[in-house]
């Protein structure tokens, strides 16, 4: 069962040695919602401040360009995950890869794979976990109905969306396949699935040791269990709090399955620092459906991980050292390089 946690100290000979790169869209804000991304910049500036509260030495920077050349670091810690293109959460771990320079989070191809619903859903059923049936509709390719699952309600979204962006609900094909061409002409994949009725159980997960734990899960409860959540209720754009609250989850019954679920599918995407994973649960029908998992998910002390880490005993910024701590030691990077002593040759 998912409990307490021990967090992580980094040694201050690191803390003092390692220069840390900060990226991320927001890195240099400052206050209040953001117009177009709201929370999410309120969210940068918390990592950022947890980062120097830690003691680490920080470089700032915004754009991916920085990471074009050398930027003279030796760890990046990259919540540049949303670059407004498509797949832009590889971006900032392969230009890191290009370099050579050790990052936080997956490696790039197996950020595409958990950024791709698609493929991700593929992974859960490799595994055996509960997937409802849906279909990916590339663009370019061709929009056939046969292909399309039968349910009296679709969801269609981007296939690489985050925070609920783009996402629409339609009750029969024809909305549907307008739905798909609408996110076709916005240069994205459309993918198509049956509406669930339920809340999200989110299920935050870090490694420790090396090892995927999973931390006290948090559910999404819903008032009403047919709304549809939208991007803007998820970035407090909107008032949603009549619509949804984030509590705990601790059904003595559930938690155990899909803490299960999680272990098995996240093997997959070894190693990846930290991810979320979700699902659905009806607990009216007694059925669990996997839905996605977003690695390098939304770590904001009023979001999952942050509530996730008080359950667990935490606090935000010892939640964000545990994580770097692991980081730093996957690369090897928390014990200084020791140059090999020069053997000594006698002439004569």
């Amino acid at each position: 069962m998912p409990g307490s946690l021990t967090p992580r100290r980094i040694p201050e000979e690191a803390k003092q040695r390692l220069k840390i790169m900060f990226i991320a869209k927001h890195a240099r804000w400052q206050s209040a919602l953001h117009p177009d991304d709201g929370n999410h910049a309120l969210y940068h500036v918390e990592v950022r401040e947890a980062l120097r509260e830690i003691g680490m030495n920080l470089v700032l920077a915004d754009r991916y360009e920085t990471l074009f050349e050398d930027p003279d670091v030796d760890f990046v810690f990259t919540l540049f995950n949303r670059g407004g293109f498509l797949n832009s959460e590889m971006m900032a771990p392969l230009l890191c890869t290009r370099l050579g320079v050790p990052h936080l989070g997956a490696s790039p191809i197996l950020r595409g794979l958990a950024d791709d619903k698609h493929l991700a859903k593929l992974c859960a059923e490799r595994r055996g976990l509960p997937t409802a049936p849906w279909a990916i509709y590339r663009k370019g390719a061709p929009v056939e109905q046969d292909r399309c699952p039968e349910a009296a309600r679709l969801v269609i979204k981007p296939n690489a969306s985050s925070a609920s962006w783009g996402v629409q609900d339609a009750s029969d094909w024809a909305g549907a396949e307008a739905a798909i061409a609408d996110i076709h002409s916005q240069g994205h994949d459309a993918i198509v699935e049956p509406f669930l009725n339920g809340s999200d159980v989110e299920v935050p997960v870090i490694t420790i040791d090396g090892q995927p734990v999973v931390m006290p899960m948090m559910l999404f409860e819903q008032a009403d269990p047919t709304h549809l959540r939208t991007y803007y209720e998820k970035r407090d754009l909107v008032d949603r709090k009549s619509k949804y609250e984030l509590v705990a989850f601790d059904d003595p019954h559930w938690v155990p399955i899909i803490a299960e679920h999680t272990r098995h599918v996240a093997e997959e995407f070894r190693p990846f620092d930290y991810g979320r994973f979700e699902f659905r649960l009806d607990t009216e029908t007694g059925t669990v459906n996997f839905l996605e998992v977003n690695l390098q998910a939304n770590l904001w002390s009023t979001k999952v991980f942050g509530q996730s880490a008080k359950r667990a005993g935490i606090s935000q910024t010892e939640l964000i050292e545990t994580i770097l701590y692991e980081a730093l030691r996957r690369h090897g990077l928390l014990e200084p390089v020791v140059a090999p002593k020069a053997e000594l040759h006698l002439v004569g």
